[in-house]
């Protein structure tokens, strides 16, 4: 029980200490590429429009196809 629950904590402190050393292992002195034109890899709001509409068809799908049907036996 206690081997669980210090590795619960460890991985906790591991995801909270994870951005500090991303930042710190970016150098200051490392200059950007200037910007020519945008770049065609993000594919704009599109997708993310797709993804929506999918996850809300199917949340109507449950919601309108769930009986609530709360009278069924219930095996023991």
């Amino acid at each position: 029980m206690k081997l669980r629950n210090i590795a619960i904590a460890a991985a906790a402190a591991s995801l909270a200490a994870a951005p500090i050393a991303a930042q710190a292992a970016t150098s200051a002195d490392r200059a950007s590429a200037p910007v020519t034109e945008e770049s065609e890899l993000a594919g704009g709001i599109g997708p993310a429009i797709i993804i929506t509409l999918i996850a809300a068809a199917g949340m109507a799908f449950l919601l309108l196809t769930d009986d609530d049907d709360n009278d069924a036996p219930i095996s023991a």
